[in-house]
């Protein structure tokens, strides 16, 4: 179902669909080339088959890279780790991610969280950057004391 690591990709194989579809498939293991209206109409495709593989995201990645893109082979990358992360932990990190939404604390544990509950230390490190560059620039939440209101 996934693709080796040691898959190198150029340029010339952009769009991958066309010049490399073996090497596509879906998080279940089809191959691109069985996702057919025909096939959803007779239901022969569940919905995790038209998620997108992580592999599929580390491929889009290395043409990025190859293509001289470097930040957006990074944002394939943590899209790629993001398949694993459910969708509230998502969200919950979006809305972390808002300036002065968390504390330095919040953001360094959710950074720990990725790391380590979800193995995405890709997502882990834009967290604790966030995190950095909020704290240079003030954008932290202040830490609320506990009140008896």
């Amino acid at each position: 179902m996934g693709t080796s690591p040691t898959t190198e990709l150029t340029r010339d194989d952009y769009p991958l669909s066309i010049n490399r579809p073996e090497l596509l498939h879906t998080p279940t293991g089809k191959p691109i080339t069985a996702l057919t209206m025909d096939a959803v109409v007779s239901g022969e495709l569940s919905p995790d088959d038209l998620r997108i593989a992580p592999e599929t995201l580390q491929l889009q990645a290395q043409l990025a890279d190859a293509s001289g893109r470097p930040q957006l082979a990074g944002n394939f990358r943590r899209a790629a780790e993001m398949t694993a992360i459910p969708d509230e932990e998502v969200l919950t990190m979006y809305n972390a991610l808002r300036p002065r939404a968390s504390t330095g604390t919040a953001l360094a544990e959710l950074a720990d969280r990725l790391e380590n509950s979800y193995s995405a230390p890709v997502c882990a490190a834009l967290v604790r950057e966030a995190a950095e560059v909020y704290r240079r620039r003030d954008l932290l939440a202040r830490p609320v004391a506990d009140s008896d209101d």
